[in-house]
């Protein structure tokens, strides 16, 4: 048995190896073959949501807080920097954060004022057609479900943050001491788990629509076949004389958001509190109109090259535990 699991180690290391050095190529097919369009999408309607403002939480964040809270991380304490870095990302003493994306809170409500008006825009996994994240994982761990639903398998993701680094909206984030990488390399090219919305794929998968949805007091946010989703997002559009964001954004994403105001007008806004509150952590992503696929950025190819090898090798761990289970 142990020689078997020796061999499959080492099968899956050169493997590993191999397609981190794959990923040298710009724009190579193995990334556009993972390509499977959504076929349920959602849509956003920004002219209806009013961020619950007359309630302490919205309902879309506290629905999510509530069905993923399971999910939620309990890291080993006292935490311990990894190589080669020497700090660490941890979210757990501020679990109670709303007014961002954090480990603990995979949906918020960005509220900003354009020309006097406010306006709310819950923020979340945009779920793309042709994740760049799912491309570029080096171990393997993110999937996009048959529905279009894109999942982090926080059993065996090691929170290497490439996901972060290439998503156009830097949307996963991730919780040091928790894990695989605590069994298998505490130390080492590690750094916990990634975390972020997963469209409720359970549900999904059965028929139900995502907790966001059910919660809407506005019945803002809706999901449905991805081709009558976007015929709607677009009714809407031409009813209030709005726009789209999310059909051309990366390629096409599995999430539109329907607005009377320009998303050139609410990404300005975006950035503008941002440098008022002098707020430059992760998480609170930006709306920018001119959103191209992070993959083809050579910065992104030349540092997933670097983390090949320990990539490799920390694939075949996580093969040869998987075939345990």
């Amino acid at each position: 048995m142990i020689d078997n699991e020796r061999r499959l180690f080492f099968k899956k290391a050169s493997l590993g190896i191999a397609s981190g050095a794959m990923l040298l190529t710009p724009k190579s097919s193995v990334a556009k073959s993972v390509a499977n369009k959504n076929t349920i999408g959602s849509y956003i309607d920004l002219s209806l949501c009013d961020g619950c403002k007359d309630m302490e939480v919205p309902k879309c964040v506290s629905s999510c807080r509530d069905k993923n809270s399971i999910h939620f991380p309990e890291p080993e304490l006292p935490l311990k920097p990894y190589w080669p870095r020497k700090n660490y990302e941890d979210w757990s003493s501020q679990r109670d954060r709303i007014d961002r994306l954090t480990p603990y809170n995979w949906t918020f409500v960005e509220s900003v004022k354009v020309n006097g008006e406010d306006i709310y825009i819950p923020r979340r996994c945009m779920h793309c057609d042709n994740p760049s994240c799912l491309n570029l994982c080096p171990f393997g761990t993110i999937e996009k479900t048959k529905e279009g639903m894109v999942t982090i398998d926080r059993d065996y993701c090691m929170g290497g943050a490439k996901c972060r680094d290439v998503c156009p909206w830097e949307i996963p984030q991730r919780q040091a001491g928790v894990g695989l990488y605590m069994k298998l390399a505490p130390m080492l090219a590690g750094g916990g788990v990634m975390f972020k919305c997963d469209g409720c794929a359970d549900l999904v998968s059965i028929g139900q629509n995502p907790a966001c949805q059910t919660a809407c007091p506005k019945n803002a946010i809706k999901f449905g076949d991805f081709e009558e989703i976007k015929a709607l997002a677009q009714k809407r559009a031409d009813e209030i004389g709005g726009y789209l964001y999310g059909l051309d954004q990366s390629g096409g994403t599995g999430t539109i958001y329907i607005s009377k105001v320009s998303f050139d007008e609410i990404d300005k806004a975006i950035a503008l509190d941002k440098l008022e509150k002098d707020d430059k952590k992760q998480g609170r992503p930006h709306m920018k109109v001119d959103v191209k696929d992070n993959m083809e950025e050579a910065s992104s190819w030349m540092a997933a090259s670097l983390l090949a090898p320990i990539a490799g090798i920390a694939a075949a761990a996580i093969a040869v535990h998987r075939s345990k289970k």
